[in-house]
């Protein structure tokens, strides 16, 4: 239903911006909750787009370019002047601020730095990476003393005017900016009014260093059910908050690039219909390539074993049962793992412990496949020797796709390397090659031996 309101709305927008009246195209997309704006500003084309940005208000723009991908807000940006930069920057959070400034050059982001109220909420966001803490938290938040009474935090909360994504939790530094306490909104308001801070915070406090990875940012956030985490340099200086809503956007991302490279890609930078032809090509193409190189290696099996196939004709019909075995169960083993270790169920160091623990799986679902493969081969007439090649084999190829799906993973993570990038075509098609190895081998020694 949502679907077809938006479209309807949509349609009155260009109606609009057919008759050349921006006032009303404006005021429609106004009426609009951000996430709707966006994606309704984000369906028309570019000019109609930078035309727009400049009519509607600073903060209803503000709010739709922190909803766009980086890359087509860079685009827009580089459409309009610095003042209308400016003018939308200053309703934006410094966070989301810092963000845009870091997509342009770095002259244009001096000289719009200079058109704001308050440039050194920014500036110093500018000095992180985006993909770290330092790069996901805001500048923007209170600081509450330990000598301070419940009363008057409350107070200075009244007067600081705090947005809502903010005012979580409330963190307790020391005179020196050290981060010593947290303190929650609840605390302050069922606190004694004359309750001093440091009788109501808790000292325990999680915190990050601005240089931790984002998706460790995620993992500590989800781990502990935080709203909020603060963000410390080396000497435990507070430098910044990451809130929850920053965190729920780097999980939407971390969770797409890795179904996508799983999928045997590169991830896209912007939304699929937004991405020309070419760059989806490339992206897809070089994996393809290592793909297709690797899977002339079950052609090298083959030639290798050449006799053995036209010896034993019946060998040739048990192949794509037996390596579509081998890849599924890779697969599985695969995904399972990358999932464990995303979700920080599992490290790299118990390398051994995953083996041991897949091991036993493997030998399981090894007979159970195995039993079904040998009452396959008797259907077929393949007789008693083949049929207990194909059965071991299964065992054989299960055991080692497992081994493979399960350490895979974790050397890579070991090695720097996204463990997605294990993906399901790459493990199938090495377990393709070295199953049909595996296979050809045991047929060797059962049949040809006998």
């Amino acid at each position: 239903m949502e679907t077809i309101v938006l479209d309807d709305v949509l349609e009155r927008i260009r109606e609009a911006l057919e008759r050349g009246d921006l006032q009303t195209a404006a005021a429609i997309i106004e009426n609009y909750r951000p996430a709707d704006q966006a994606d309704l500003f984000s369906e028309l084309d570019e000019e109609h787009q930078v035309a727009l940005l400049s009519e509607i208000a600073p903060e209803d723009s503000a709010d739709i370019l922190e909803e766009l991908d980086d890359e087509q807000v860079a685009d827009l940006v580089a459409e309009l002047s610095d003042e209308e930069v400016a003018r939308i920057m200053e309703e934006m959070e410094p966070d989301e601020a810092a963000d845009l400034l870091g997509d342009v050059s770095p002259e244009r982001a001096e000289a719009l730095l200079s058109r704001l109220e308050d440039p050194d909420e920014v500036r110093p966001l500018l000095l992180h990476p985006d993909e770290t803490a330092g790069g996901l938290m805001t500048s923007e938040f209170l600081v509450l003393r330990r000598r301070m009474t419940a009363a008057e935090a409350i107070e200075a909360i009244r007067r600081w005017k705090p947005e809502s994504e903010t005012i979580y939790y409330l963190f307790v530094v020391d005179r020196f900016g050290r981060l010593v306490g947290v303190v929650n909104l609840r605390q302050l308001i069922v606190a004694d009014p004359h309750a001093l801070i440091q009788d109501i915070m808790d000292p325990d406090v999680i915190a990050v260093r601005a240089g931790t990875d984002q998706e460790e940012v995620a993992r500590i956030m989800t781990r502990y059910d935080l709203l909020a985490l603060p963000v410390v340099d080396a000497n435990n200086i507070l430098l910044g908050v990451i809130t929850i809503d920053d965190i729920i956007d780097v999980i939407e991302e971390e969770a797409t690039e890795d179904i996508q490279r799983y999928g045997g890609a590169e991830p896209l930078e912007r939304s699929y219909l937004d991405t020309s032809v070419v760059t989806i090509w490339r992206k897809r193409v070089g994996w393809l390539l290592l793909l297709f190189i690797t899977a002339t290696l079950t052609g090298s099996v083959m030639l290798l074993f050449k006799q053995e196939l036209e010896s034993v004709a019946l060998l040739s019909v048990f192949i794509p049962l037996l390596i579509g075995t081998g890849g599924n169960t890779g697969s599985q083993t695969t995904a399972t793992i990358i999932r464990s270790l995303a979700v920080g169920d599992i490290e790299p160091r118990q390398a051994l412990a995953v083996w041991w623990h897949e091991f036993r799986v493997a030998i399981l679902l090894g007979l159970a496949m195995a039993a079904a493969g040998f009452i396959r081969a008797i259907t077929w007439d393949a007789g008693i020797d083949l049929a207990l090649v194909v059965s071991l084999s299964i065992l054989a190829l299960i055991i080692w796709a497992t081994t493979v799906g399960a350490l895979l993973p974790l050397l890579a993570e070991r090695i720097g390397i996204d463990p997605a990038m294990v993906s399901g075509p790459l493990m199938s098609t090495l377990v393709d090659a070295t199953g049909l190895l595996i296979y050809l081998s045991i047929a060797r020694l059962i049949l040809m031996t006998g």
